[in-house]
Order: C-alpha cells, then sequence, then structure tokens
C-alpha cells in the first residue's frame, strides 16, 4: 500500500474532489480525516468509509476560522496521531462578473481558498518538520491558468494558491516536506449545478467537440493524482502544479 500508516487531513472531504481523495488515500492504507464544514456529509463519509474496513474520522471545521482549524487539527493528532500529509482542498464560489462582484463575495472565496488553506498549512506543517517528512497539496484549478468569465474572486485566489504552493515548496524542501498543487478541471461539485444547467447547453456542446477527451472529469480519476502526490511515487517532486484536466488547456 502506498500510503501505509500515514495520517492524511483532506479538507472539504464531504463530496466531490475531497472525498474520492480521501477515498484513495484510505484505500491506500492512510488513516483519514474527513475535515468538512456540514457535519451531515462528513459524518456520512466517515460512515462508509469505516464500513469498508478504513481508518477515518470526522472533524468539523470552517477553514476561513483559524481557531475551527487549530482545533480541528488538535482532534486528528488526537484521534489518528501526527499529521502527514495535508490536502487543501475546501473550497466555496459566489460568482458575479467584476462590475457587479461585492466585497462580500470577494472575501468569501478568499477567506476558504487562500486564508484557510494558509491557517493549516500553518497548523499542521510543526509535526511534519519535527519528523522530517510531509506531503502538502494545494487544490487549485484550471481558471488559476486561464481566468473564467464571472469568476473573478475564485480565479485570483486560485492564483494566490500557486503561489503558496511555490513558496512553501521553497522553505520547507529542506525539511524533506514537498508541496505540490493539482489543476483540475470541471471534476467538482461546485461546477455540477452549472455544467447540468439548460441554459449553458450550446456552451456545453462547443467544448465538448474542443474537448480533446470529449468528456469532463469523474472525481476519482482526478484523486489518483493526489495518491501520486502523496506517496513515494513523487519523491523528488516539489513546487509543481499538476494539470488534471483531459487537455482541455490545449483548446482555450
Amino acid at each position: 500500500m502506498l500510503l501505509k500508516d500515514r495520517v492524511a487531513v483532506i479538507t472539504g472531504a464531504g463530496q466531490g474532489i475531497g472525498k474520492a481523495v480521501a477515498a484513495a488515500f484510505a484505500a491506500e492504507g492512510a488513516a483519514v480525516a474527513v475535515a468538512e464544514m456540514n457535519a451531515e456529509i462528513g459524518n456520512a463519509t466517515v460512515e462508509e468509509f469505516r464500513s469498508k474496513g478504513w481508518k477515518a474520522m470526522f472533524v468539523p471545521c470552517d477553514v476561513s476560522v483559524r481557531q475551527q482549524v487549530d482545533e480541528a487539527a488538535a482532534k486528528v493528532r488526537e484521534g489518528l496521531g501526527p499529521i502527514d500529509i495535508l490536502v487543501n482542498n475546501a473550497g466555496n464560489t459566489a460568482p458575479a462578473m467584476l462590475h457587479k462582484m461585492t466585497d462580500e463575495q470577494w472575501h468569501k472565496i478568499w477567506g476558504v481558498h487562500v486564508h484557510g488553506g494558509f491557517y493549516w498549512l500553518q497548523a499542521v506543517v510543526g509535526d511534519m518538520i519535527e519528523r522530517k517528512w510531509g506531503r502538502i497539496i494545494f487544490t487549485s484549478s484550471s481558471t488559476a491558468q486561464n481566468g473564467s468569465i464571472g469568476q473573478i474572486n475564485y480565479s485570483a485566489a486560485k492564483s494566490a494558491v500557486l503561489g503558496m504552493t511555490r513558496t512553501a515548496a521553497r522553505e520547507l524542501g529542506k525539511h524533506n516536506i514537498l508541496v505540490n498543487a493539482v489543476a483540475p478541471a470541471s471534476a467538482t461539485e461546485m461546477t455540477k449545478t452549472v455544467m447540468e444547467d439548460p441554459k449553458f447547453a450550446d456552451i456545453r456542446a462547443v467544448q465538448a467537440k474542443m474537448h480533446p477527451l470529449r468528456r469532463t472529469a469523474e472525481p476519482e480519476e482526478v484523486a489518483k493524482s493526489y495518491v501520486f502526490l502523496a506517496s513515494e511515487l513523487s519523491s523528488y517532486v516539489t513546487g509543481q502544479v499538476l494539470s488534471v484536466d483531459g487537455g482541455s488547456m490545449l483548446v482555450r
């Protein structure tokens, strides 16, 4: 097993990519902490994992609140042990055209993606430095590289995540802590509503014809890249952004 006896925290792990990553880690032998703001789906995810014989625990956490992050990290250490792997995956959206976007919409996105990612980074890095081993993976997005109409807050925040990834990789490499990012496209629960909305049928049809694989991703497909980055398979990979987008970057 690639992650046997490792302790992993995955934020936003109650659904979508986060849940798929947590499942993939658990299947590879890791004890996983499902850090999730929604207690109902967080507990349901953990129950599902335990029914498969996987080691998992639920920790409630609004990643945009530092105190909740610190408390969640402490609960993981108490319940599972020192944290080896962090996946900063929690996300949200608040779309609006830039000239109509409110301060609340802007700060809502940055609070989760940027502030939350930084809070969790600080919460776990001490364990990793002490143990001279760690894996930190940020979930960015193809929108960080291409932009996204109506989501200047989201695209900017995901771009900031890449800057945080590269800086952390430079600072932490001497401690054998690898920091990377995955940039998926159209594989999350957040985009599902948009993808299925009849108003966007024409756009979807055009995109499907242009897409090299002629389809969008399933979360389980994206999760495989996180297993690679969390394991010894990536022992000489740090500061990188892995685009798991089915080649959609090629046609933009």
